[in-house]
């Protein structure tokens, strides 16, 4: 069995967006609290750690130092100069009193996530309170205000020296613009995001058009799906080009973002997929990523996620689920008519299958343009 860390800090609850913002952090309290149920988080393979905030350095592996200056403002008290000009002030991004302090926290979990792979003191890490994957370079976006993602992979390649290789592979429903932005021209981190495709959800970018420049020129990989895709169809996608890309790429280590909002109950999404695709993608990531620093993400449907990240952590500890949520955690979940709370979904949505055979048509169409962009750049026959 591989040992794992699970990256957690009671203080992650502290970051409040206001209560009726859609990002909150009650979300990975739950995933904590539920995992802890399971008995997921005892054992001699397994670690929680507890995460500093990231220093200044790390944080600037990405953002400007004016913007970094920008945000520290809301924990001394001072008015942040220019907000709009910094992306906050908005209703995804509203400024909220010491949110440098937690949001410094949340990077400095993916960092310690991505040290403690680097150390070899363990496989697989999980900062399951991290995935702020649109925060830009200069500004904040779409709820996210620094990129940890961005800000691990680039202190991967940071520590480890000339030739090492990230994979980064956003599976969040939707775009992964910051990551890919920050990337776009390198070829050391391989950026994939397989996503809604943006005609249809927020950010509007994602195209398999945009495959990087310069030097890396076809190290940006995109694999935008359509609404009411269901699990058969993402995985079909996931493996016809993300599994090849990764094979060929051959990364030191492997960054995932593992968002849950491509789930058929999402608010804020399309998208059809349950939790039995969910983990069998897990499964896929699993089989290819021998190091492997896994970070949270979207989601929004509160009886989702934990239910989602608590089950991706017991394939990232090689345990077994239980069927059904212990009862001191099943207050906060569907019941079945017996009275218990289903682990994993107890049904398949049911769809139209028009809507189900457009969904097809696209991801066919989709997969057919990745294979042919960007297949070449990699030696991958069927491009």
């Amino acid at each position: 069995m591989q040992k794992a860390s699970f990256v957690y800090s009671p203080r992650f609850k502290e970051f409040d967006l206001g209560p009726d913002h859609p990002l909150q952090a009650k979300r990975v309290v739950r995933t904590y609290e539920l995992t802890r149920a399971c008995h997921f988080l005892e054992g001699e393979n397994v670690v929680l750690s507890r995460p500093t905030p990231a220093r200044e350095d790390d944080l600037a592996l990405v953002h400007t130092p004016e913007y970094i200056e920008a945000v520290r403002a809301t924990n001394e008290g001072r008015p942040m100069p220019n907000p709009a000009r910094f992306g906050f002030g908005t209703v995804d991004n509203p400024i909220v009193t010491g949110m440098y302090g937690t949001s410094a926290l949340v990077a400095g979990a993916s960092v310690m996530a991505a040290d403690l792979v680097a150390d070899g003191t363990v496989s697989v890490a999980f900062n399951p309170g991290g995935g702020w994957h649109h925060a830009h370079r200069d500004h904040a976006a779409g709820f996210c205000i620094f990129n940890d993602p961005a800000i691990a992979c680039a202190h991967l390649i940071q520590r480890c020296g000339e030739g090492a290789k990230v994979a980064y592979l956003d599976i969040d429903a939707h775009h992964g613009d910051g990551v890919q932005e920050a990337f776009y021209d390198r070829r050391d981190v391989l950026t994939i995001s397989v996503h809604e495709s943006g005609r249809w959800l927020f950010p509007g970018t994602g195209e398999v058009g945009e495959i990087g420049t310069g030097e890396g020129e076809g190290y940006s990989v995109n694999v935008p799906l359509a609404p009411y895709t269901t699990d058969e169809i993402y995985l079909w996608a996931f493996r016809e080009t993300v599994i090849p890309l990764l094979e060929a790429f051959q990364p030191d280590f492997v960054v995932t973002q593992l968002g849950v909002d491509t789930h058929c109950l999402d608010p804020l999404t399309h998208m059809m997929l349950t939790t039995h695709g969910y983990l069998k993608v897990i499964d896929l990531i699993a089989k290819h990523a021998p190091r492997w620093v896994a970070i949270g993400g979207g989601g929004y449907e509160i009886t989702v996620v934990p239910r989602a990240w608590t089950l991706a952590w017991a394939r990232m500890i090689e345990a077994e689920a239980p069927e059904y949520i212990p009862e001191k955690q099943a207050k906060h979940y569907h019941r079945d008519a017996e009275g218990r709370a289903p682990l994993h979904d107890p049904r398949q949505p049911e769809l139209e299958s028009k809507l189900v055979q457009s969904a097809r048509a696209f991801a066919e169409i989709t997969v057919t343009r990745v294979r042919e962009r960007v297949f070449p750049y990699h030696g991958i026959a069927g491009g």
